[in-house]
């Protein structure tokens, strides 16, 4: 076997991840010279340069590529491995870092996986919100849940369930303003959007009896963080078009109120992502099939 030392392929892991040897001596506690020489000596082990060099960044070359996806799962079962032996009858036990749409996770998820740790005392938990669509594989992240038709042919999806966006405001917005009865009235209100891979979603789709119509809105806001988005429309600034699972207990309690709720929205399905061809470990499958279960639920 050529490869003599696991440390030499932590380094590799974390070259690749944050693109300079000073990020991945940072993220192990090297320095950037014992980094070097640590990845030099992998590098001559196997015969192949594994990453092209710059003066700004270090990008993988097809060999170093093929490396670090056998790298990376090979380390999963390691320490999958640890996990289990270091548990209790079998015990579930290790860390599962799971990114969630921010509005998603402070509606929804919070007491789901409050639930889940409570169930699985030695899983520890690492929750990543942001409505940037996250890399599975760079972000070091083990289930991704995104919102929409997923384009990533590499990765290996679970639907977990199928909504759609819904209109709603305030009861004082639509004391102050009136509701909109069809969407063309969109076009008088003030319409609260969000940013989608930095760009403004302004084109709301609707659909009744088979017909679709399109609006093109306008609006005094917008934000790169959709939960931003829920608590303007539940502070009475204007109409949001959301997901109707982010918006449900608003719309059960009444602090939101549905608009045209004759006229549907694209089925915007939510989906469980995970990289393909990578082991999952059992605390990762224990965690989606418990989200399902609670989504099945909802």
């Amino acid at each position: 076997m050529k490869i003599e030392n696991i440390a030499d392929l932590r380094v590799l892991v974390e070259t690749a991840r944050g693109g300079t040897l000073t990020a991945a001596g940072h993220a192990l506690g090297l320095t950037p010279a014992a980094a070097s020489a640590m990845l030099k000596r992998l590098e001559t082990q196997m015969g192949a340069r594994l990453f092209e060099r710059s003066t700004r960044a270090m990008r993988l070359t097809a060999q170093g590529q093929t490396l670090l996806d056998y790298v990376l799962r090979a380390l999963e079962l390691l320490e999958e491995g640890e996990a289990q032996l270091a548990s209790d009858g079998g015990a579930l036990r290790g860390t599962v870092r799971l990114a969630a749409p921010s509005d998603l996770a402070r509606s929804v998820l919070l007491p789901w996986l409050d639930a889940f740790q409570h169930a699985h005392p030695g899983v520890q938990l690492a929750l990543s919100v942001s409505d940037r669509v996250q890399d599975v594989v760079r972000d070091a992240v083990d289930v991704a849940l995104r919102y929409g038709a997923l384009g990533d042919s590499g990765l290996v999806a679970r639907v977990l369930f199928v909504s759609q966006p819904v209109l709603c405001a305030s009861p004082a917005y639509l004391a102050r303003h009136g509701a909109p009865a069809t969407p063309q009235d969109l076009l008088q209100h003030n319409c609260l959007s969000f940013q989608i891979r930095g760009r403004r979603h302004l084109r709301w789709r609707f659909v009744r009896d088979g017909v679709w119509t399109e609006v093109q809105v306008t609006g005094d806001r917008s934000a790169d963080d959709a939960a931003i988005v829920h608590q303007w429309a539940l502070a009475g600034h204007g109409l949001c078009f959301k997901s109707r699972l982010d918006l449900v207990h608003d719309l059960a309690s009444g602090a939101l109120v549905r608009v045209l709720p004759q006229w549907q929205g694209d089925d915007y399905p939510l989906s469980a992502v995970l990289p393909s061809g990578r082991f999952v470990p059992a605390r990762v499958r224990a965690l989606v099939d418990h989200l399902a279960v609670c989504f099945a639920g909802v």
